[in-house]
């Protein structure tokens, strides 16, 4: 039985994403917002959203960014404007999937109301973990670009120990760093003792930070305050991986004279091709799951 999948917009992980999809069997594929490519880099339908019958697609797959709050779509790879109104979504299919990185009030009120399955990848835990990958291999970068010393030595605090900062601890230990974490619960902080890693609770950071050259933080929430970001000493870096707004004082650390960078959506600037077939690795279990249950 054949299915059929939409992409409308994406980034640069979408070519990784469409290039497998397309290999699946019995699928076909259409492209919305990618006429800014050439026809035959992907061998495969490019149409206006306009020209798309939702109510013979089983999957659509929106941009990591979903929609804003009208319901429009960013377009990397295209200067046209795709709108989506909430009444489309009631013209699909009522097992069709739609994926999306992130979600807001309106994608999940308009999925919602039209009994549709929103998938937001980003919030999957198998996603997160393997994305966890690049965006602690970007920090390493940012932090080889943005110091003057070697990592292998050097004091970096981890602030947080979910999915992304066990990974980028794990990963600075293993050049060399001299790594602690900060987290909140006893249990993280026994697993982190336990990984010969140094613990800190968070409501310790500040008293810390003066032995800090660089400073990851990954809550998204404002946990690097004044107090914190006052303590560290004068080369000390501020390397931000939560999602926006970050959890840090940018303006006191500007004040105060530290550099202090907002790294977002380092997986797909990083490593776009990784990070698109993660995206495609999932979406593909998940339709045959759909598949199988059907």
């Amino acid at each position: 039985m054949s299915q059929f999948i939409a992409v409308i917009g994406g980034d640069a992980r979408y070519l990784e994403l469409i290039r497998q999809l397309k290999t699946l069997p019995d699928t076909t594929m259409m492209l919305v917002g990618f006429d800014k490519l050439e026809q035959g880099f992907t061998g495969l339908n490019q149409m206006d959203f306009e020209e798309l019958e939702p109510s013979k697609l089983d999957a659509v797959i929106l941009p990591i960014t979903g929609t804003d709050m009208s319901g429009n779509i960013e377009t990397v790879f295209s200067d046209k404007q795709i709108q989506i109104e909430k009444s489309w979504f009631k013209k699909l299919k009522n097992n069709t999937s739609v994926f999306t990185g992130i979600t807001n009030d309106y994608l999940t009120s308009a999925t919602t109301a039209a009994n549709i399955a929103l998938v937001p990848l980003l919030d999957r835990d198998d996603v997160a973990i393997y994305n966890s990958i690049p965006t602690a291999e970007g920090a390493i970068m940012m932090a080889f670009e943005e110091t003057d010393y070697t990592i292998h030595s050097s004091r970096v605090v981890v602030v947080g120990f979910g999915r992304v900062g066990n990974t980028v601890a794990n990963k600075f230990s293993a050049l060399g760093a001299k790594v602690s974490v900060c987290a909140r619960s006893i249990r993280d902080l026994a697993r982190i003792t336990e990984m010969g890693l140094h613990a800190i609770p968070l409501e310790k950071l500040s008293d810390h930070t003066h032995e800090c050259d660089l400073l990851i933080n990954t809550i998204p929430a404002p946990v690097v305050t004044k107090d914190a970001i006052q303590n560290l000493p004068p080369n000390g870096i501020i390397i931000d991986l939560a999602s926006k707004p970050g959890g840090t004082d940018f303006d006191f650390a500007e004040k105060r004279g530290i550099k202090a960078i907002l790294a977002r959506s380092l997986p797909g600037i990083v490593a776009p091709r990784t990070a698109g077939k993660i995206l495609a690795d999932v979406i593909t279990q998940i339709l045959d799951e759909t598949r199988e249950s059907q």
